[in-house]
């Protein structure tokens, strides 16, 4: 009977778990469009899942759960606003732009889509880009403060102070809760790409001590918002250059982890396993782009790198001096120490390990916390038969390393030096 009960309620836990994942941005969303208000969005979701984990149990999982969270949240939401006695207040505020007058309607053509609505709130330039990307990632992706504290290498109480700050400063500025009308969405749409590119990276390459390697619903959400962005903006570069790199990235995404949850890198992932739609989708848009004619953005660039990557049937195709002069062209626009590195492992390939670790030693001083760095240098070190020098450097990015199937990784190739 025990076992009975005790199966039910991790059938209930698992339910919660895979409804918090699919559920948990537009029921932000949702709420966020009807109350305007963030922290009673945010309060109200968090307090449906709550109950939801403490009745699923005892009464079963709900036949639609989005629509029982749904539910749970408004009323949840309409307690608080009881509370400070200011209902009538919040409900006039969800209804008023900035002078106190009415929204206007959406433009013709707008996208009508709650989640990309809350992006732009999220991602609007008036709040600092650190604090758009955590806001983001909190309000649309569903991170823990802990969780995104680890990815911004910050303690909790600094990250909860930062997310605090930024509702605060949408809630005295009075930034409107909608997608920007026509004109203003090329001045807007920069930020929101920087956003959404950090959200898919959260969930494609997760931090944080005993993180999952991969968060599919993350990366899945990040591409959603990015076709609507590329819907809205179907000329502009950079957007459909950034749908095609993580179009591309997502197509690796099963090959990318083992069995046992290591991680898979690139030379050694089994490329039958990839999603062939995916690439071929993420091939067209970079050509489109391409065919253009237009000198290529950061975007367009990393995916026209992915696509050389995703275009050789065998690791021993690649073509890595087009890959170099990808790199070249990108180092021109982001001179970043991350873009410096990467550019070495591609030299690797032509010049050979000691050219290559010249390089990446050059990035010692910027680069020195970042575990990629170590094994990168790792990696090279093995290579040239310097044992002794590659497993100090395989430790260094071990203690460095942002979640289980890297360390798992990791450690598998340090011990395989003897």
């Amino acid at each position: 009977m025990n076992g009975s009960t005790n199966a039910g309620g991790a059938d209930a836990r698992d339910a919660v778990a895979r409804a918090h994942r699919e559920e948990w941005a537009r029921l932000v969303a949702v709420l966020t469009r009807r109350y305007g208000d963030l922290d009673i969005a945010e309060e109200a979701a968090a307090e449906a899942f709550a109950t939801a984990v403490e009745k699923w149990p005892a009464d079963g999982v709900p036949p639609n759960p989005g629509a029982w969270l749904t539910t749970t949240a408004q009323r949840k939401a309409i307690d608080r606003i009881r509370r400070e006695s200011k209902r009538d207040e919040k409900h006039r505020e969800a209804q008023m732009g900035h002078d106190g007058r009415p929204e206007p309607p959406e433009p013709a053509g707008a996208i009508e889509d709650d989640r990309l609505r809350l992006v732009f709130t999220c991602a609007h330039p008036a709040l600092a880009m650190e604090a758009r990307v955590a806001l983001t990632l909190r309000m649309v992706g569903g991170l823990t403060v802990a969780e995104i504290a680890r990815a911004f290498l910050v303690t909790e109480a600094a990250m909860s102070r930062r997310i605090t700050r930024a509702k605060d400063k949408i809630k005295v500025a009075r930034i409107p809760y909608r997608v920007p009308s026509a004109e203003d969405l090329p001045g807007r749409v920069a930020g929101v790409l920087a956003v959404l590119y950090l959200v898919f990276n959260e969930g494609y390459l997760a931090t944080g001590p005993g993180t999952d390697p991969v968060r599919p619903a993350l990366t899945a959400e990040a591409i959603r918002l990015t076709r609507l962005v590329h819907a809205l903006l179907p000329q502009d570069d950079e957007v459909t250059g950034l749908l095609a790199l993580m179009l591309l990235t997502e197509a690796r995404r099963t090959a990318r982890v083992s069995a046992s949850g290591d991680l898979v890198t690139l030379a050694e992932q089994d490329r039958g396993s990839w999603d062939r739609a995916l690439v071929a989708e993420g091939h067209r848009l970079v050509r489109e782009r391409l065919a253009s004619g237009a000198a290529p953005g950061r975007y367009q660039i990393l995916a026209a790198i992915s696509a050389v990557h995703t275009s050789a049937r065998d690791v021993r195709d690649t073509d890595w001096s087009q890959i170099v002069a990808l790199y070249d062209q990108l180092v021109r626009l982001d001179a970043s120490p991350v873009v410096a590195l990467n550019r070495a492992i591609a030299v690797a390939e032509i010049d050979g390990p000691e050219v290559a670790l010249a390089a990446v030693d050059r990035l010692q001083d910027r680069l020195a916390g970042y575990h990629a760095f170590h094994a990168t240098r790792a990696d090279l070190l093995r290579r040239l038969g310097r044992g002794r020098e590659s497993r100090a450097a395989y430790d260094q990015a071990i203690d460095l390393a942002g979640n289980t199937g890297e360390i798992a990784y990791l450690t598998r190739r340090r011990d395989q030096l003897g």
